[in-house]
């Protein structure tokens, strides 16, 4: 399934252009808390635990109550594998406007561990810490 991507400085454009657009941050509750893009949700859509990684199995059903299945999501996480899994999981669940955007908040690097795509934090966009809100 192709998903659009998007890098963290045109997402944060799109979020400001586009009252409606959310930034939807799939990471887990403990990543979200230590630091996030501003106004963002959190529904985790992995979690980890002794050393594995999980599937939320209420994923879809978290983002549905939080936003409705038009709404232009901006789907990340720390550097953009899990968005972009997360991405698809929601397109194929009837989202019609999803968009992962690659380097989330820690960067995307390559196998050198290199950087490739500054994340939302190193491109000094506004950063928010503290548990999500509830919606």
């Amino acid at each position: 399934m192709e998903i659009r991507q998007t890098t963290p400085p045109d997402a944060y454009d799109t979020l400001r252009r586009d009252p409606n657009a959310v930034y939807l941050d799939v990471r887990t509750p403990e990543e979200f808390a230590a630091g996030h893009p501003e106004g963002a949700i959190n529904v985790p859509v992995v979690f980890f635990r002794g050393g594995s990684s999980t599937p939320n199995p209420d994923f879809v059903d978290a983002v549905q109550r939080a936003v409705a299945r038009d709404t232009p999501l901006l789907v990340g996480c720390q550097a953009g594998g899990r968005s972009q899994r997360g991405a698809e999981i929601l397109a194929a669940a009837g989202y019609t406007d999803v968009t992962n955007v690659h380097g989330g908040f820690g960067g995307a690097r390559d196998e050198t561990g290199r950087v490739v795509t500054p994340g939302w934090r190193d491109a000094g966009l506004p950063v928010a810490t503290g548990a999500a809100a509830k919606r």
